[in-house]
């Protein structure tokens, strides 16, 4: 899954990882996090390092607990540098959960409350590094927005996994794109800068001309390698076209909803998260395809 990968994460790291499903980014975050050993080389963890993983698979929460007596089993505050600290309750109500909610039992919590209270509970436990593995599939919007700005006062490495091209690019500045073979090519920006970059490297393959050598007074075509499985067949790349038209549309409309949501009253806001729901699982459905039919050789 993961060929020659060398990388040294350092303090306040901003990294995002993205590539198809089953190509090995959630493998990757587990031989990070320690749930898996390499088969070859080495993965170094320093002394000092407390890692904090928020992933699909979330520890079964009691429902005879409040909600704030889940937080305070890790801790009463974090100590956020600085002289300055958090307190369970002040979490809690950053992410979300009022005064009023936060001594209410588990049990009367939705799923997705239960998610945002595993990411508090998680938090609380004050990672220096942590690891996110699709979060904006179990998130509502809302507290993406709330975790977005938790991430930039963040005073830690931050990896994240995940398909969804706003969240990379409010959260990381350096990006590692999974290619052929286990191959991780990096990039220096934010998902948006990445595929604006593949575009133009695409339209500059294009428009070069086959390179010439002369040998022994005679021409010879040196064609490049061949690397891509297959060529790109005439249907792939009017869907490829048309993709480059539809996801900047959609995230226009996706932004324009956000907006939205910011003086929407609570029945609005239900409606516009249907829609907003629907429209992300649009975009990460695009990108995907997008990835898969970019990586194949032009005809």
């Amino acid at each position: 899954l993961i060929k020659d990968f060398s990388y040294s994460f350092s303090p306040e790291d901003r990294v995002g990882f993205i590539g198809p499903n089953g190509v090995g980014k959630s493998t990757l975050l587990d031989l990070l996090n320690g749930k898996q050993e390499p088969d070859g080389g080495l993965v170094q963890r320093g002394e000092t390092v407390v890692i904090g993983c928020f992933d699909q698979h979330s520890e079964e929460l009691s429902n005879n607990l409040k909600v704030i007596e889940v937080i305070k089993e890790v801790a009463e505050r974090i100590d956020l540098g600085q002289g300055e600290f958090l307190s369970a309750s002040q979490l809690l109500e950053r992410f979300l959960f009022p005064p009023a909610q936060q001594y209410s039992p588990v049990s009367k919590l939705s799923g997705g409350e239960k998610r945002r209270l595993h990411l508090c509970r998680l938090l609380m436990a004050a990672p220096n590094v942590l690891l996110l593995d699709e979060p904006t599939n179990d998130l509502d919007i809302h507290t993406l927005g709330v975790l977005e700005d938790y991430i930039e006062d963040f005073r830690g490495c931050v990896i994240i996994v995940s398909h969804d091209r706003y969240f990379l690019d409010r959260t990381i500045d350096r990006l590692f794109c999974f290619q052929a073979n286990g191959i991780l090519e990096r990039f220096e920006g934010n998902y948006s800068e990445w595929l604006e970059h593949q575009q133009q490297q695409t339209q500059d393959q294009q428009k070069q001309p086959a390179k010439t050598v002369t040998a022994n007074k005679s021409q010879t075509t040196v064609k490049p390698p061949k690397t891509k499985s297959r060529k790109r067949s005439f249907k792939e790349q009017r869907e490829l076209d048309q993709l480059d038209k539809n996801l900047p549309m959609l995230e226009l409309e996706k932004m324009s909803l956000e907006a939205k949501l910011i003086n929407a009253n609570y029945e609005e806001i239900e409606n516009i998260t249907t829609k907003l729901a629907s429209l992300c699982s649009q975009i990460t459905k695009g990108e995907e395809r997008w990835l898969e039919i970019s990586a194949l050789e032009e005809n």
